[in-house]
Order: C-alpha cells, then structure tokens, then sequence
C-alpha cells in the first residue's frame, strides 16, 4: 500500500515544483530562497502545518518546523529533507544556512519581503552576519500558483460543486426575520458534516439596505420583508478554496432591482464569455465595465471585476484595469462585477472559471438566474 508521502507525490508533484524554482533562481541573482509563507510551502512539500520555513537552495530543499509537527512532517513532506529544532523554523533555517553556506565569497538569499516582518529580518542579519545579503525575492512561487495543474482544478471544482449544495440549503433558510448570521450558520455547519476543513473567508449573507456593502460579512440583522440578499461563500476542500456569489430576492423585487440585477448579470456574463488565454486582465474588466457604464451603474461597481483562487482565496492574478497580467491556461479566476447603491440595495454575480486552450469553462454549477423567494 502506497504510504502518505508516496501518495502526496501522485497527486501533486511537489519534488518538481521545488526543481522548478530552483532553475529559477540564477536568473534572480539568487543562491537561495528562504520560503516562509505558508500557502507557498504547502504548495512546494505538501505540508499543512502552521509553523515552518522552507530553504531551496542549488542542489536541495530543507524544510524546518518544530516539535509539534515531527509526526506530520514526515508523513507530509515530499522532496525536502525534513529538520525538527527547538526553536523557531526561521532562525533554525538560518543557523542551518550558516554552517552549510560556502566558506567564502557573498551569498545572495532571496526572502519574501511582503511575508517577512521587520524583526524577522533583523534577525536574519543578525544570525547570518554581512556575507550573506538579503534579496527581496521577486514573487516566484506567487507566479506559479497561477497556473493550476490539472489536480488542482479537479480539487477547485469539487470544491465550487460543495459550494454549490451550500447554496441550495442557505435557500431553504432564507426567509424573512430571520438572522443574517443563522442562513451563514447553516451554510457553515452542512460545510464542515460534508468534508470542508472550513470556509474560504467568513460568510457574507447581507440583505435588504445591507446589501449595498461589498463585504458585509453576516450580521445579527434580521432579513428584510423584500429587498436584495447578496450571498457570497466559498469553502476548503482538500487544501483549495472555492468562490461564489449569488443575489436572491426576498419578495417581488421592484423594476429598479430588476434592471440592476439584468445589467449585472449582462456584465458577468460578458465577461465570462470573453476571458480566454492571451487576453490581458484588464481587457476582461473592462468588458464588464463598459457593460455597466451602458446602464450608468458603472460608477457603483466599486471592486475589481475578479481575482485568483487556489490555497488561497485571494491570488494573483487581480481581474482590474491596469493590472498587465495575460491570461493563460489553467489560471482559475473570479468574475464577480457588482453594483452597490449606498443605503438601498446591491448585487452582485459571481463564477469560478478556469482558463482553457479556447476559452473557459465555469466551475460553478448554479443558476445565475433570479431567485425570487
């Protein structure tokens, strides 16, 4: 029977991924690259801990935590020697470098300046004395975690399918009276009975007036007699996240709430229609802004049309103007314009999709309709 570390190098092969930056590095005028955010560690050893740091050097990888993950790194771990120290991974990382660095000459350690501390790096400095110099690494493990593998869509797939079954209990909770934070409990509960480590982010369930804040995370309000709920969800699943938004009605909605609802989804689905690889991000905002600026709503959508999903529910790419990204394949994205009208009501439509050789293909599997309740 394959053993856990066997079975983590069958489904993502993370020895290949640390090869991968590792030829990188040379070209960054790097020696080594200290890893130490853990989103980017899981992605390069498979570890899930909440302590560790990782070294990627010219010939090998060593993967540093403490006590507490012994057990769990040796089953988790793939391609990187394993150190246990008693204190913490990032000092026992640079104790380890300065007794096995070459004797002479500079070397250039790559960090990830954005995760990083100020008293972190001065105690790098510190411990690793003037020969070794500090390098903000550019964003090397960021850039590709945007192109999924095929497992990792499989996993982000399965995850929207979770979300979508969410999606269809929350309805049966959505009623009048009763509390923003009791629809957002349901959802909650049947995610974690259903296998979800958790959720994405906390659960927006915003109705009525509320409706209008972008992230108005669930609330003791009770929900309205009539009027827009937003509801925005995503949950883990096997270590990858999923992203959906949905707007529902709670009565007959008014011509206003109508029409907005008709341009939003008119944007969403234009711009889901139009992503394919080769286009820049931008170009993909901009096509659901135009779409509003028709309806003069644009100057109400107040966000970026979308966003990376993967370990975490936040990537790059940003979908915004001015952003220079270029769609490739395997990018899994958000498309998600919304429209907000300050005291009164908003909207908002949003899909997973991942990027194909043609176009697209959305991995969430519910109705973008209008749901009257």
């Amino acid at each position: 029977m394959a053993g856990p570390s066997l079975i983590h190098w069958l489904a993502m092969n993370y020895p290949f991924r640390q090869s991968t930056l590792r030829s990188a590095l040379p070209c960054h005028g790097l020696d080594a690259l200290l890893v130490i955010h853990l989103p980017n560690i899981r992605y390069l050893t498979g570890f899930t801990g909440s302590a560790a740091a990782l070294l990627v050097l010219e010939k090998q990888s060593v993967f540093f935590s403490d006590g507490r993950y012994k057990t769990q790194a040796a089953k988790e771990v793939a391609g990187a020697r394993v150190i246990i120290a008693q204190k913490s991974p990032l000092l026992a990382a640079a104790e380890w470098l300065n007794a096995h660095r070459p004797p002479r000459g500079a070397f250039h350690l790559g960090v990830e300046a954005d995760h990083l501390t100020v008293t972190g790096r001065s105690r790098l400095i510190s411990l690793l004395g003037p020969r070794t110099k500090l390098k903000a690494a550019p964003p090397l493990v960021e850039r590709a975690r945007m192109v999924k593998e095929p497992e990792e869509v499989r996993r982000i797939e399965k995850a929207a399918k979770l979300g979508a079954e969410l999606f269809r209990y929350a309805l049966d909770v959505l009623r009048p009276g009763v509390k923003e934070s009791k629809v957002a409990a349901e959802m909650e509960y049947r995610a974690r009975t259903r296998g979800a480590a958790g959720m994405s982010f906390p659960t927006i369930i915003a109705g009525g007036a509320r409706s209008a804040l972008p992230h108005g995370q669930a609330s003791e309000a009770r929900l309205p007699r009539r009027g827009f709920v937003v509801c925005d969800f995503g949950v883990i699943l096997a270590d990858y996240c999923s992203d959906q938004t949905r707007t529902v009605s709670l009565g007959r909605p008014s011509r206003e709430l109508q029409d907005g609802y008709k341009a939003v989804l008119e944007a969403q689905q234009a711009a889901v229609q139009a992503v394919k690889p080769g286009l820049g991000v931008g170009e993909i905002d901009e096509v659901a802004r135009n779409l509003l600026r028709k309806n003069k709503l644009d100057k109400f959508f107040t966000h970026s049309t979308g966003h990376g999903v993967g370990l975490e529910i936040h990537e790059p790419p940003r979908i915004a103007s001015g952003e220079g990204e270029v769609l490739q394949p395997g990018m899994v994205i958000t498309i998600e314009p919304g429209v907000y009208i300050p005291g009164k009501w908003g909207v908002r439509i949003e899909d997973l999709v991942v990027v194909t050789r043609q176009g697209c293909k959305v991995l969430t599997p519910t109705t973008r309709e209008l749901i009257v309740i």
